[in-house]
């Protein structure tokens, strides 16, 4: 046995009922195996690798600001690089006056954000309390308190863990929020209105939610005007709307924000990591709007959250303009027409061997397939040259399926090699 094999398992990191495979090369959205043979991200390795590996303009990026120093803390070394992927990030996501806080993975942005929002509204509104209302299947990062705070059926702590803390309202999708003769619609944010009515407006700081589900539920895609709604809930009763685009933002679902899909549903926040980071580095960003970010130093408030010594490292710094530096030489028109592509390509697997349901926009989608079903259907895929990430989660029984999410940059010919093989496979296991 090899040493790789003897100290696996004291690695406490996440494990799964299939064998790993040694990668020894990449390129774009392929891996290169030992042995030889290659095999197709099909789900952006943690839903993150948006612009692939082996980016020669992130290695550039990185090497320029490495030569120059690789760490000064911001402080007392003008932060001059970090203050050009502001500006750079800002622009992208069409919010070019946003303030920024960096920090090192989405987890702890989401902790800033929560931060943040309980010190605006203290200071702005008189807020006793600083509650942060979340859906039931919402995931939030993988801390105590966001974990607590979320409701990802699978990674919630045992009750008596949960400081006292859980989702306040329902997801506006089927199995969570059922109808009697209808489905889910605008008027599901209305649970939200009474929730922060229970509680008292004075007690709630913010509305923390994805704007398309993520790896919980699967790609679930709200209601057309559920989050317009949301955001006039909020604002009639002075509560911050923050936005978790951790998964979903810099254009994994066709548009630099997955909220751009629909009008008057702007957040005060917008949180942003794995694609920002494309897999080159940990880092989080926290976009406030200006209007907000006013009462953050307003007299002296609460002091600013702790975002950690590496939260606004240069070379982290380097390594997201590179991404930025590869999304923007995208062909925008071809991008979008792949990802059409692809939804209708996933969308007609509905029903094939064990598919139960598909949804998903622009280059996110999951495929829900019957109890039992899920590690069959990777293995098989496997098989044929492409993995994917699994979710688990969603209803009673819990859901599972697998993300169908590969890099932004795939070509065509990758498109269609990742369908192939996902036919093939979800036929081989029927």
């Amino acid at each position: 046995m090899d040493s790789y094999a003897q100290n696996r398992d004291r690695l406490l990191t996440s494990t799964r009922p299939m064998p790993d495979f040694e990668v020894v090369g990449s390129q774009g959205p392929w891996l290169h195996l030992a042995g030889g043979a290659r095999i197709l991200d099909g789900s952006s390795g943690l839903l993150c690798t948006n612009v692939g590996q082996s980016s020669p303009r992130v290695r550039a990026r990185i090497e320029e600001q490495f030569a120059r120093y690789s760490f000064g803390g911001a402080a007392a070394v003008q932060p001059r690089i970090q203050t050009e992927l502001m500006d750079r990030l800002c622009r992208a996501v069409g919010r070019p006056d946003d303030y920024v806080a960096l920090t090192t993975c989405g987890t702890l942005g989401v902790e800033v954000a929560v931060g943040l929002a309980r010190t605006i509204t203290r200071v702005r509104d008189g807020k006793q309390r600083g509650d942060i209302l979340t859906s039931t299947l919402s995931y939030h990062g993988m801390s105590a308190l966001t974990l607590a705070l979320a409701g990802n059926h699978a990674r919630r702590p045992r009750p008596e863990d949960a400081l006292a803390l859980g989702p306040g309202f329902p997801a506006p999708y089927p199995p969570t929020h059922a109808h009697e003769g209808r489905g889910c619609d605008a008027s599901c944010a209305d649970e939200i209105a009474h929730e922060i009515d229970r509680r008292g407006p004075h007690n709630v700081a913010a509305v923390l939610i994805e704007p398309i589900n993520g790896t919980t539920g699967g790609a679930f895609v709200p209601p057309d005007g559920y989050l317009r709604r949301v955001s006039e809930v909020c604002r009639e009763r002075d509560v911050l709307v923050i936005h978790d685009e951790v998964l979903t933002g810099m254009w994994r679902t066709g548009t630099p924000l997955a909220s751009h899909h629909w009008d008057g549903c702007e957040p005060d926040m917008v949180i942003l990591s794995k694609g920002l980071g494309a897999g080159y580095t940990s880092v989080g960003a926290v976009l406030v709007l200006p209007q907000a970010a006013r009462w953050i130093r307003h007299e002296d408030p609460d002091p600013l959250p702790a975002m950690g010594t590496m939260a606004t490292h240069p070379l982290m710094a380097a390594a997201c303009l590179g991404v930025l530096d590869e999304l923007e030489e995208l062909d925008v028109d071809a991008f979008v027409a792949r990802g059409q592509h692809l939804g209708q390509a996933v969308a007609a697997l509905n029903g094939v061997g064990p598919v139960q349901d598909v949804r998903g926009r622009g280059f996110l989608y999951g495929a829900e397939v019957a109890p039992g079903q899920l590690w069959p259907v990777m293995r098989a895929a496997e098989q044929r040259g492409v993995f994917f990430y699994p979710f688990t989660g969603a209803g009673e029984p819990r859901s599972e399926g697998l993300v169908v999410a590969p890099p932004l940059i795939s070509s065509d010919d990758d498109i269609e090699f990742l369908v192939t093989a996902l036919t093939d496979a979800l036929n081989a296991v029927a």
